[in-house]
């Protein structure tokens, strides 16, 4: 079986959306500009399999994304690529399968497979609604926190990205890697080459992003886009931990200003920090996109 796997160009965005366009996913990672970012990172190749889009990557170990295309396409693409994996001498293995992708595998293979969730890349979605305007007594602290930002910065705005703002968010992502110490760390140095080449690439990858300014200078920014119809995906948000409640802050006038028009806020997973998923918890998912691992099951 001769499938031929290339690397992710920017040249390829319009194919990859086309296949990607052809599902509804929350999951943060199916939209092209997050998978192009993130696949020097994670050695992420695709190649198109019986007219299905198939990525591969190969961080630890070889595993393909289900295949992305018409229904009737799937079960000729996994039988090539079980046949591909048969003669590489390699164990076929599905990742980031949500538990909507596995009823569409058993349907097709009944019993065949098993699945293993895993609760660190699980992301948490939130209503729009409810992110932007924090009301009831479960969001009394994020407001307390956005009350004491108002109160201490009167001079603050807020500021969509565009030409005219996107250096001084470049120069402030500058700042917060040598604050936070991420040349010592090669998970936090990969999310700033990711972090400076979405800012680099934000018209080229279509993203959407806000900034916030305190006395003339930006201590915040987020980067997301649309995920689906109705879900914002947000991939980056930074701030000056200094700044007393700028991460709230942003996280609300990035919704405000952003992504009302959709009914929910995908603000990806936790990677199993604790001190992260304490934080996306206390907003409250309205539901988690559960993702796991596929492996034939042992006879």
């Amino acid at each position: 079986m001769n499938i031929e796997f290339k690397k992710v160009s920017l040249e390829d965005r319009e194919l990859i959306n086309r296949y990607l366009a052809m599902q509804k996913t929350r999951s943060c990672e199916l939209t092209f500009a997050n998978i192009y970012l993130w696949s020097a990172y994670y050695r992420v190749d695709y190649a198109i399999v019986e007219d299905t889009l198939v990525f591969r990557g190969s961080e630890s170990t070889v595993f393909f994304d289900f295949p992305i295309g018409h229904s009737q396409k799937l079960r000729p693409a996994l039988e090539a690529l079980m046949q591909y994996c048969r003669e590489q001498g390699q164990e076929f293995v599905l990742g980031l399968v949500t538990p909507e992708k596995f009823a569409l595998l058993e349907e097709l293979y009944p019993g065949v497979f098993e699945i293993e969730y895993d609760r660190d890349a699980a992301d948490y979605v939130y209503e729009t609604e409810k992110l932007a305007n924090l009301s009831g007594k479960k969001y009394h602290g994020k407001k307390n926190h956005i009350n004491k930002f108002l109160r201490t910065y009167p001079e603050w705005k807020y500021e969509t990205i565009d030409d005219s703002n996107v250096e001084d968010c470049f120069q402030m992502a500058l700042a917060w890697r040598r604050l936070n110490g991420c040349e010592e760390d090669e998970e936090k140095t990969a999310e700033m080459c990711v972090t400076l080449n979405s800012l680099r690439l934000m018209k080229e990858l279509e993203l959407r992003g806000g900034l916030l300014r305190v006395n003339g200078e930006v201590v915040a920014f987020s980067i997301g886009e649309p995920v689906c119809d109705d879900t914002m995906v947000v991939h980056i948000e930074k701030a000056f931990s200094a700044v007393d409640g700028a991460y709230p802050m942003i996280n609300q006038q990035f919704v405000l200003h952003e992504a009302m028009e959709y009914t929910y806020v995908n603000r990806e997973e936790d990677l199993g920090e604790e001190g992260l998923r304490r934080a996306k918890l206390s907003y409250h998912p309205v539901f988690m996109v559960e993702k796991g691992t596929v492996r034939l099951k042992e006879r």
